[in-house]
């Protein structure tokens, strides 16, 4: 069966990229989407702020540049797409503003073109780290209503 859009979630990782070369190996699609899931670094600012325990310094982005965090958003999407084109799929490109999770960014991205199928990678954590850390994969999967081919890591 052929799948009439898959969404590849690229994020420049070695996984991301096994993924990628695993979906043109194993998927047939007419269309495929990577997208590379961002946040604004005002955001990230006030996170890691909060985190520390420290007081936000006050910051106003500038409304005239692009923000560096989409900059290098494009620079890492434009990768996938390229890898995606060497791994033979007819392949577009696209940087979603990540409001909450990552996680819930893609499954929102999934819902809003009405993929077939979402592919991700995963970082393979186990035993204490993977009981700390959550996954975006493992998100994406229980979160999602869509089938999801999700790569584990190479040996």
């Amino acid at each position: 069966m052929t799948a009439d859009l898959i969404l590849i979630a690229y994020d420049g990782s070695d996984n991301a990229k096994r993924a990628i070369d695993y979906a043109g190996r194993f998927l047939t699609t007419s269309r495929a989407i990577v997208v590379t899931a961002w946040e604004p670094m005002v955001r990230q600012a006030a996170r890691m702020s909060g985190l520390s325990g420290v007081m936000q310094p006050e910051w106003v982005p500038d409304d005239e540049a692009e923000d560096v965090a989409l900059t290098d958003a494009k620079v890492t999407n434009s990768e996938g797409v390229a890898l995606a084109e060497a791994a033979g799929l007819k392949v577009e490109g696209q940087c979603t503003e990540c409001s909450t999770a990552i996680w819930s960014a893609i499954v929102e991205k999934a819902d809003e073109m009405d993929v077939d199928i979402i592919v991700t990678g995963t970082r393979g954590t186990t035993g204490l780290r993977a009981l700390l850390q959550s996954s975006v994969a493992e998100h994406v999967l229980r979160h999602s209503h869509r089938p999801v081919l999700i790569v584990p890591p190479g040996r």
